[in-house]
């Protein structure tokens, strides 16, 4: 079963790779949580409305985001090796451009595509806090994935780039 949920979650992935504007690249490297065709369409449209509302144009730029789904145990481990801090997290942002400003110069040559940067989200983390605040674990996911992209865009928690 394992190997046909791979199987289909490539062909997606090649499918999607084929189309024009924002690639979204989507892992799930944990094992507890079902991440069907409708959670990874969630993160797309959650990642691709952080990007419209900042004004990255998908025609122009066409960006690329990698996101990584995971445990807590491995958000743990993330979290000690590049930032030093000893415990899980909801998510992690790694970006790639200086400014989070992708400009001309930030396009791959060989992709043609801007590379933002690298979002880990735990899912085990998601679930808990939408208990904790009483909503969803889609609107918690859907959070978690637009304030990463903030994160890839410079900002951070004051809302400064």
């Amino acid at each position: 079963m394992d190997n046909l949920l791979e199987k289909i979650e490539q062909a997606e992935e090649s499918a999607l790779a084929l189309l024009p504007g924002y690639k979204i690249s989507i892992t799930n490297k944990q094992g507890r949580y079902i991440v069907d065709m409708r959670t990874r369409l969630l993160i797309r449209r959650a990642i691709t409305a952080a990007l419209r509302h900042e004004y990255i144009p998908e025609d122009r730029f066409a960006p690329e985001v990698s996101v990584m789904l995971v445990s807590d145990r491995r958000i743990h481990m993330l979290n000690i090796e590049t930032r030093g801090i000893d415990r899980a997290t909801d998510v992690l942002s790694f970006p790639l451009l200086q400014d989070g400003i992708p400009t001309a110069d930030d396009i791959d040559p060989e992709t043609g595509r801007i590379p933002l940067g690298d979002i880990v989200i735990s899912l085990d983390r998601a679930h808990a806090q939408a208990i904790e605040y009483g909503h969803s674990f889609e609107r918690e996911l859907a959070f978690l994935c637009v304030h990463s992209v903030l994160h890839l865009l410079g900002y951070d928690h004051e809302g400064r780039r």
